[in-house]
């Protein structure tokens, strides 16, 4: 577990204009509030919220603080923040595990859908298959990894079991006859120092994790998840179904911030106004294409309808695949 104040605006925070009182009585809010991301630190989930977290508390006048809680595919952190006091002062940011992991780990210790009022989501991303140094050199496009690795034992990492990115692993292995063990992380950041120290051959990433490794070439894409090309990698890196695989790797995720369901009103109002304006503004939307995430901001409802169309979609795919067993 790690907490990190974002010290740089507190000052900032501190010489902020008093807030109006809400119909609650005292204002809020008046004391530091802390997001949970049920992941380790320097991983996707983390830098959205790092983001977040930053224009919000310039917005509400007091300071937040991240707080990585890891485990259980995203479940560990995200059971602490359905639990907590419904007080604003703790808030959840998450991706599309927030219900992926229950289905996975046919474990439902909250509810996905009604422990948690959805403040608003903040875009997508896709998720690109990317080799490591285990790989020849030579190996350039997805084409050649397929001829390279059959009649091989492959090992696949994934950052989280039944996520996006395990489900992905295991329809890859599937369509492309690959024999392929799949390895499960607590997160992306620790999945990714082990793909650059060679303890697995390949695993889907997302950008705002793997970019500068990309960039740098110490792992290489290959073929990328969803219906759209990553914009920085558009024109070397083409999607799954381009290459001929299914369309059942046309799926879009989400990430957004939550709060708990019992969260007086007039708080949800102005955490929902409030990430509405940050998600909407041109400087997060510059920010989230700079690291390849689409800005989709959904106000509350939207997302709601959102979490609950992944929530069956997952339930389905989870059957078809057998998510369960596997990792």
């Amino acid at each position: 577990m790690r907490r990190r104040p974002f010290l740089g605006l507190a000052a900032q925070a501190l010489a902020a204009p008093a807030l109006a009182q809400d119909r609650a009585g005292p204002r809020y809010p008046d004391r530091p509030v802390r997001f949970i991301v049920p992941f380790p630190a320097g991983g996707g989930t983390d830098v959205w919220a790092q983001m977040v977290a930053e224009a919000m508390q310039a917005e509400l006048g007091q300071p937040i603080l991240i707080e990585n809680r890891a485990g259980a595919g995203g479940m560990v952190g995200t059971e602490v923040a359905a639990k907590v006091a419904p007080d604003g002062y703790t808030l959840l940011y998450n991706i599309t595990t927030h219900v992926q992991a229950p289905v996975t780990f046919r474990r439902f210790p909250y509810d996905p859908v009604a422990d948690f009022f959805p403040v608003g989501r903040l875009g997508t991303t896709a998720i690109t298959f990317c080799v490591g140094p285990t790989v020849p050199a030579a190996i350039t496009t997805l084409a050649e990894f397929v001829e390279w690795g059959r009649n091989r034992d492959l090992a696949f990492g994934n950052y989280g079991q039944g996520s996006t990115g395990h489900a992905y692993a295991l329809l890859l292995a599937q369509e492309a006859g690959l024999r392929v063990t799949q390895v499960a992380y607590r997160g992306e950041a620790p999945m990714l120092q082990d793909l650059l120290s060679g303890s697995f051959h390949g695993g889907f990433h997302g950008m705002p994790a793997s970019g500068e490794m990309i960039r740098a070439r110490r792992i290489r894409p290959l073929a990328t998840g969803g219906p759209d090309r990553v914009p920085s990698l558009a024109a070397e890196v083409p999607t799954l179904i381009e290459l001929g695989y299914s369309r059942r790797f046309d799926f879009t995720g989400f990430t957004g911030l939550f709060a708990p369901a019992r969260v007086p009103a007039p708080i949800l109002d102005r955490l929902t106004a409030v990430f509405r304006t940050v998600a909407t503004s041109p400087e997060m939307i510059h920010k989230l294409r700079a690291i390849d995430t689409a800005p989709g901001y959904e106000d509350p409802a939207t997302f709601r309808q959102s979490v609950i169309r992944t929530l069956r979609q997952w339930e389905e795919l989870a059957a078809s695949l057998d998510l369960y067993a596997t990792g």
